[in-house]
């Protein structure tokens, strides 16, 4: 069988399609530069894994990686996401989720590796004009974060309308959230920024409070709606991706949710049940460029990819909510 190049492997969602990668019998193999994953995921994993310490963008360790492994795709989860930054750093952000993409995508030219799965994001979307977001929505960023990736699915069409033997699946998706139901790995940004780890390190006492940011939004209970996916879902959801794209040798993006949203409020009350904690929550004004409401609609990859979101926001808390008391890195 050909292996798999997973790129930022070592990351949070990487890692989980690393985990599920080798439940389906694929040969991983990992890069990533631990900015911001961590070796001890993969160990937490399978020790045995080959891994990679070093940057997308070196050409000279991706040539030597494509001529000792029989590697058949490239998988790309190595971007910097934080929107925030992005505002204030946009140079560091186009060089790395786009310079530095172009040079693995010319590096995979010239070694013949054809086949690449781009981990997107709905920010590409900027303000939805949609309650529910479907692939032909307009693509209209609103922060370089969302910009960079949009440029590199930009760079991805244009590369298989040139070069025929290229194929590439984008997968946009919405809140990541959860964690591996083994609790070997889940998500460990410093600091957090996932709702649902704030909300339980405040449960926690790690934190003094949580925020709710907006509570006068035209939504049920005034807060924010998003549409929460557990990252065992979107690992699959790449994976279903991947073997259609090998399988039919196509080139197309999906939008990844449960299609369900769930608001601020509730993702709080889900904390407290499962925690069983009354921990402080503060109600301030709403951050600039929230919308208030986020909805993927992922009929497509129902159609196509035969994928389906298995897993509720009661295990999107349960899994996290282990992994925030147990992690170990």
């Amino acid at each position: 069988m050909k292996e798999v190049l997973v790129i930022g492997g070592a990351g949070y969602i990487g890692s989980h399609t690393v985990k599920e990668l080798l439940k389906k019998n694929y040969k991983v193999i990992i890069l990533d530069n631990l900015s911001k994953g961590y070796k001890a995921s993969i160990d937490a994993i399978d020790p045995e894994i080959p891994f990679i310490e070093g940057d997308l963008g070196d050409t000279t360790l991706l040539k030597d990686i494509f001529s000792k492994y029989n590697i058949d795709t490239v998988m790309h989860f190595a971007a910097l996401i934080e929107v925030g930054a992005s505002v204030f750093n946009p140079h560091i952000y186009y060089d790395n989720n786009v310079s530095k993409v172009l040079r693995l995508l010319d590096t995979m030219r010239e070694c013949k590796v054809n086949n690449f799965v781009f981990s997107s994001t709905a920010a590409t979307f900027g303000n939805p004009q949609a309650d529910k977001i479907s692939e032909s929505h307009s693509q209209l960023p609103i922060n370089p974060y969302g910009s960079s990736k949009l440029i590199v699915e930009w760079i991805l069409r244009d590369y298989a309308h040139a070069f025929p033997e290229f194929n590439y699946c984008v997968l946009r998706y919405f809140n990541a959230c959860g964690a591996d139901f083994e609790g070997k790995i889940g998500p460990s940004y410093d600091p957090a920024a996932l709702l649902i780890t704030v909300t339980l390190q405040a449960a926690a006492g790690k934190r003094p409070s949580i925020k709710i940011f907006g509570t006068d939004y035209n939504t049920p209970d005034g807060t924010g709606i998003r549409d929460y996916i557990h990252v065992v879902d979107l690992a699959q959801a790449h994976i279903a991706g991947m073997e259609r794209m090998l399988k039919e040798k196509i080139s197309d993006s999906y939008n990844l949710g449960t299609g369900q949203g769930n608001s601020v409020k509730e993702v709080i009350a889900m904390c407290r049940k499962i925690t069983g904690i009354d921990f402080k929550v503060e109600e301030t004004d709403r951050r600039e460029g929230d919308p208030a409401l986020l909805i993927a609609d992922p009929t497509k990859a129902h159609t196509l990819l035969n994928w389906k979101t298995q897993y509720s926001l009661e295990d999107m808390v349960k899994t996290s909510w282990n992994w925030e008391q147990h992690k170990t890195y």
